[in-house]
């Protein structure tokens, strides 16, 4: 959130590189489509497994049939790439590419923990599975 104000009050001062040229309309619709793929992203993940049941039980269906980490793929893919969109430049999706390596780290040890609760079951669904991306 803080490099979000910060973006939008030094966008002009520090001259940060535009992605749109002055085409509002354009910006706005296509930040729109990647939030609201986001964001239904998001409410995909939270009905394919609500919060009360995880570590509790392995999901592979609904969005989990497509990526293992699917709230951390919205706000990678979707939600930081509209923010880019709406405030018109490169920052967030640089950004998201700096928390990429530190996002990767995070779920690595999610893994593990899931991998000793459930086993060969979990070992099967990642090799089916992309971790962020779905795999084809």
């Amino acid at each position: 959130m803080l490099l979000f104000v910060l973006t939008y009050y030094l966008e002009d001062i520090v001259g940060l590189p535009r992605i749109f040229n002055n085409d509002d309309g354009v910006r706005f619709s296509v930040s729109t489509v990647f939030f609201l793929a986001g964001s239904a992203l998001v409410t995909w993940s939270l009905y394919s497994l609500p919060p009360k049941d995880r570590g509790r039980r392995l999901v592979i269906s609904g969005a989990f049939q497509y990526v293992r980490h699917p709230l951390y793929a919205a706000f990678l893919l979707f939600l930081n790439v509209g923010f880019s969109f709406l405030l018109n430049n490169w920052i967030f999706i640089i950004w998201a590419l700096a928390l990429f390596p530190v996002w990767s780290a995070n779920v690595r040890s999610e893994e593990q923990l899931m991998r000793r609760v459930f086993g060969e079951e979990y070992q099967v669904y990642c090799k089916k599975t992309g971790r962020f991306f779905p795999k084809f």
